[in-house]
């Protein structure tokens, strides 16, 4: 079974699902070992892999201690071209649809699709909102757009369903690494009765009743990152709340 397959069935059967994310430049070595074991201990989904912006990590080399300590399945999250790695189980291709940036609609994908014919991994269409989150996130800056308004939950929907009408297969709404406010139950509810493809949320989710929040108001998919680098054991606590 295909990632994508997976994602979609058990969003069919109900079954709430839940992702680490890994920043190459944040996390590596020993503790990526440890992090890695604990998310298979708590039968975590899968590890997303990538940045916004790396500068000092390894992402060939995350991908394999990941691969090397786990069976968690890897999917990259890719912040640009260059973060593309064989090893990994599928890639999100990501279009930044909340934005107007040709280059992150289409621009970069032109370059990057030839490359992932010859790696072989599996491609998942997946349509990115960029949620504002009360601070200036490094997605934000870097990508050059502006985020919708947190308030702005009818343009979010629309945003939405205009991915899953381009043929996306998956949503991906955040509000950005360490953001300041994550996106609202309002917003995800609001999205959520637009589209039917699998709706993935992120971005400052810090507690295990955000995370049992967010899956109540209808991500089937939740990722967090941020708040395990200060507190790995959060992770089984996040993992419970996985089953509301």
């Amino acid at each position: 079974m295909s990632i994508y397959q997976q994602i979609l069935s058990r969003k069919l059967l109900g079954r709430k699902q839940l992702a680490v994310l890994v920043d190459p430049d944040k996390t590596g070595g020993k503790p990526l070992e440890k992090l890695a074991a604990e998310a298979e201990k708590n039968a975590i989904d899968y590890f997303f892999v990538g940045g916004s912006l790396l500068t000092n990590g390894d992402l060939s080399e995350c991908v394999a201690t990941i691969k090397n300590s786990c069976n968690v399945p890897v999917i990259l999250f890719p912040g640009s071209v260059q973060q593309i790695d064989a090893r990994a189980d599928a890639l999100l291709f990501l279009s930044l649809i909340s934005g107007r940036n040709p280059e992150l609609l289409i621009g970069h994908h032109v370059t990057a699709a030839p490359l992932l014919i010859d790696r072989k991994l599996e491609v998942i269409s997946t349509g990115y909102l960029l949620i504002e989150s009360g601070n200036v996130t490094t997605v934000q800056y870097v990508s050059n757009t502006l985020p919708i308004p947190a308030n702005k939950t009818d343009i979010a929907a629309a945003t939405a369903l205009a991915g899953e009408f381009l043929g996306m297969k998956l949503i991906f709404a955040e509000a950005g690494s360490g953001a300041k406010n994550p996106v609202s139950e309002e917003m995800i509810s609001a999205i959520k009765s637009y589209i039917t493809v699998p709706l993935i949320v992120g971005g400052g989710i810090r507690t295990p009743e955000k995370v049992a929040a967010n899956f109540k108001a209808g991500a089937d998919l939740i990722v967090i990152g941020n708040s395990l680098e200060k507190n790995p054991e959060l992770l089984s606590a996040m993992a419970e709340a996985a089953n509301y």
